[in-house]
């Protein structure tokens, strides 16, 4: 199981250094309440100053088209580091009538910068950052009751952390048949993402069997996840949010979307269907 701790990366303090460049920008006064212009501002930055890790507009196109179609209420991100693709995506959801955006990010920094950035953009209505591991962050959510069901579901963080971030909301019942995850970086040619995608594209039969190479502390038979988080509260649950056996009768339809990524490398954009749950 991937590490839900905060991971240190290479090129440290770029994040904090793209506020600042976008502050110092001649025309900053045209940003404020612009997402387009912000996330131009940040594309620049990327291509010139020091590069991101964010979605960026080509994979970006394919996410906002899947928006405009579905219309959803509530979308959510896991992985929302510097705000880029809750701004985008959020301002697209806001313009399909949507109400609300949810970006999980577990770095303080990170979600420190997406918020300013978020406010400059004026999507602060729209978009809500919880600076949390997002399976802390999502069992939150389910206690308060602000969300019932997540119509479009964004990964975007840790690749190892993916199967168990869906197994998470499997078991907390939060996809229907209407619901479509997508998932950023993945590419089983290149190695990453293999485990995701091959639960996803599993039988029932299948998947029952994958489960058994796993270990988990608790006893997920029969649980009604979701509904003791409400009663019982996240800190007295008695189970270890991180480590979720999955539900094996969701039936999904994959489709990835391959994509030339940095320096060369093969990437790709899985679009993930609930067929039947």
């Amino acid at each position: 199981m991937g590490s839900t701790e905060p991971r240190p990366r290479v090129e440290a303090g770029r994040e904090p250094d793209l506020l600042t460049y976008i502050w110092a920008l001649p025309n900053f006064h045209e940003l404020a309440n612009n997402p387009s212009k912000v996330l131009d501002a940040i594309d620049k930055f990327n291509t010139e100053e020091k590069r991101l890790i964010n979605i960026g507009p080509r994979k970006g196109v394919v996410i906002d088209k899947i928006i405009q179609e579905r219309k959803p209420s509530i979308m959510v991100e896991m992985g929302g580091y510097v705000g880029y693709s809750a701004i985008r995506f959020g301002d697209a959801l806001r313009r399909a009538g949507g109400k609300k955006y949810y970006s999980l990010e577990i770095n303080p920094i990170n979600a420190s910068v997406a918020k300013m950035l978020i406010e400059l953009a004026g999507l602060q209505d729209i978009i809500t950052v919880i600076v949390a591991p997002s399976h802390e962050a999502l069992a939150q959510l389910v206690q308060d009751g602000s969300i019932e069901q997540i119509e479009i579901l964004f990964l975007d963080h840790w690749k190892d952390r993916y199967l168990y971030d869906l197994w998470f909301v499997e078991r907390l019942g939060l996809l229907n048949e209407e619901s479509v995850i997508v998932a950023d970086n993945i590419s089983p040619e290149a190695g990453r993402g293999i485990a995701y995608v091959d639960w996803l594209k599993a039988t029932k039969a299948e998947k029952e069997e994958t489960l058994k190479a796993y270990e988990f502390s608790d006893d997920f038979e029969g649980l009604d996840l979701a509904n003791l988080i409400k009663k019982k509260g996240i800190k007295d649950v008695g189970v270890d949010l991180a480590n979720v056996e999955g539900v094996p009768s969701y039936v999904y339809e994959t489709e990835i979307h391959p994509f030339q990524g940095h320096s060369g490398r093969t990437d790709g954009v899985a679009i993930t269907k609930v067929l039947s749950i």
